[in-house]
């Protein structure tokens, strides 16, 4: 496997030309919605904050649609539905297998299928789609105390959005210095594709996004 990998993200870099944005984004508001809503619930029922930030993206792409979008030969395919990869580590290496059309659950459902993904991904049960039809990536390395990373896009995708871990950080809000959870994103994207401006707007609409969980999370 780590040869195929190593294949992989050699063409990657070799065929795409790699530009990386980074964001700050708030996290509080999220936070305080994990908190709430697994609050007397069993371990293996609650929500996770990988599924607020797998279905925050996909509400993001559909108003960035540029970004979910894949190479077919030389023609760039932009694709309605958001099928999201979502990075597993396995003892022979990092795969990313799709979540198909995320954009339909909400994140009791989103938690509930990426545990049953990364489980199936790790016992060699994954299905065909989920190996091929991604349409772009996150990977977050929130469980580690990784601050940032960038990633290597994922062919035949266009870009892959790398989080690391939501910590308490000192910001101003409104002239005053306040302690909030925060967590730094970084979108690798393929300029053949998209430039930084579409990239920038991107992370400003999903930080919006964040800071309100209620408008894209179904939790009501």
């Amino acid at each position: 496997m780590r040869a195929a990998i190593a294949r992989r993200m050699s063409d990657s870099k070799r065929t795409a030309p790699h530009f990386y944005v980074s964001a700050e984004l708030d996290m509080d508001a999220v936070q305080r919605a994990v908190n709430e809503l697994n609050e007397g619930r069993a371990v293996e029922d609650r929500v996770t904050i990988t599924a607020f930030l797998v279905r925050a993206v996909a509400a993001s792409l559909s108003r960035f649609p540029a970004l979910n979008a894949v190479w077919n030969a030389d023609t760039l395919e932009v694709v309605e539905q958001v099928n999201m990869g979502v990075a597993v580590a396995l003892d022979e290496g990092l795969i990313a297998p799709a979540l198909i059309d995320v954009g339909a659950m909400d994140v009791d459902q989103l938690s509930v299928a990426l545990r049953d993904l990364a489980t199936r991904a790790r016992s060699g049960k994954l299905r065909a789609a989920e190996m091929t039809e991604a349409t772009f990536t996150l990977t977050n390395l929130g469980m580690f105390p990784v601050s940032s990373f960038t990633a290597i896009i994922t062919p035949p995708q266009v870009a892959i959005l790398a989080t690391g871990r939501v910590a308490p950080r000192p910001v101003v809000v409104d002239g005053r210095v306040e302690v909030r959870s925060q967590m730094t994103a970084t979108l690798s994207a393929d300029h053949r594709a998209v430039d930084g401006v579409l990239v920038a707007r991107f992370l400003s609409d999903l930080g919006d996004a964040l800071r309100k969980p209620e408008s894209f999370a179904g939790i009501g």
